[in-house]
């Protein structure tokens, strides 16, 4: 079979609501240069005898919101004999993305492009990995320690806090100063002192959208969507009720762009999803970034395609 031989690795697609899911996006891209799609969740890979095998079926897809998906039988296939592989499995990272990205290692050093780099997924917590970038950010604090959480607060007044493992908005939340919740959010949030979080001077310009511009070995797309928070909520995330509005980057958002996007592509993190308050980097989306489907409607665009030229290109 001569055609390219591409993996995903995702949540069940049974349940995505294709409308909104960037893997279905880059499996319809992938679809169109007649690549074979093999299908596959995270409990379906293992290790025997030195190499990594996945229990996979072939998969068909097409953009109709009734039946947008066929499977063939499953067979077990090592993930060697693949060409590229998409590990494109929601958060949390937790011990089983971990022992995950050991394997898909094994993968890679068999010759098969992943995407993104298993090392890169370990190395590039989502809201820590800003913290390589100070230039971009606001005041930030990582702690396990309400003290210093306090004092964090004391000093900027209104902050944001956030567990370092979750997407999508969930645990974030703001904290003014004088709220009679403070102390039983930290102690709930850092799980009495033995979690580490992330605390963030607030950005008052989420009111006009926390952006998600998308990158591509480390170019941006032009485009971004702005998720605006829904009335009396601070968090724009889709998840939490916000709506996504279209906006053109602007100067600040390329210079951002600029500063993160040779890092990005040396460490072999090839779809990212940046999130700009204002001026601000917030967090560095590398597991599952999403928005495709948003910007291609509004613009469009077909920035899956543009992956799979790189994807191609790097093969």
């Amino acid at each position: 079979m001569n055609n390219k031989q591409l993996g995903i690795i995702m949540d069940p697609i049974s349940k995505i609501r294709i409308a909104k899911d960037s893997s279905f996006a880059i499996l319809l891209a992938a679809q169109a240069r007649d690549w074979q799609l093999w299908y596959m969740e995270l409990p379906d890979i293992w290790l025997q005898e030195g190499k990594v095998v996945a229990r996979m079926q072939v998969l068909k897809v097409q953009d109709d919101p009734t039946q947008w998906y066929t499977l063939a039988e499953a067979e077990i296939v090592p993930l060697a004999n693949l060409d590229v592989v998409f590990m494109r499995k929601d958060p949390p990272f937790n011990f089983e993305y971990l022992v995950a990205t050991y394997l898909l290692e094994q993968v890679e050093a068999a010759g098969t492009l992943i995407v993104n780099k298993p090392q890169s997924l370990r190395d590039a917590n989502e809201k820590l990995y800003t913290a390589w970038f100070p230039q971009c950010c606001v005041p930030t604090l990582v702690t396990c320690q309400t003290t210093q959480l306090r004092q964090f607060l004391a000093i900027h007044e209104d902050i944001v806090i956030k567990p370092l493992d979750s997407m999508g908005g969930n645990s974030v939340f703001r904290l003014i100063m004088g709220d009679a919740n403070t102390s039983v959010i930290m102690e709930t949030i850092t799980q009495n002192e033995q979690r580490f979080v992330m605390a963030q001077r607030f950005i008052p310009e989420i009111q006009q959208g926390d952006k998600r511009i998308l990158m591509i070995n480390g170019e941006p797309i032009p485009y971004a969507l702005a998720r605006i928070p829904a009335s009396g909520e601070f968090r724009g995330n889709l998840a939490a009720g916000g709506t996504g509005k279209g906006v053109a980057l602007i100067d600040r958002d390329y210079w951002i762009c600029q500063q993160v996007g040779p890092t990005l592509r040396e460490k072999g993190l090839i779809l990212v999803g940046l999130d700009v308050i204002g001026d601000y980097l917030t967090e560095i989306n590398v597991t599952s970034p999403t928005c495709i489907r948003e910007l291609d409607k509004i613009y469009d665009l077909n920035i899956a395609e543009q992956l799979m030229e790189t994807v191609e290109k790097t093969l």
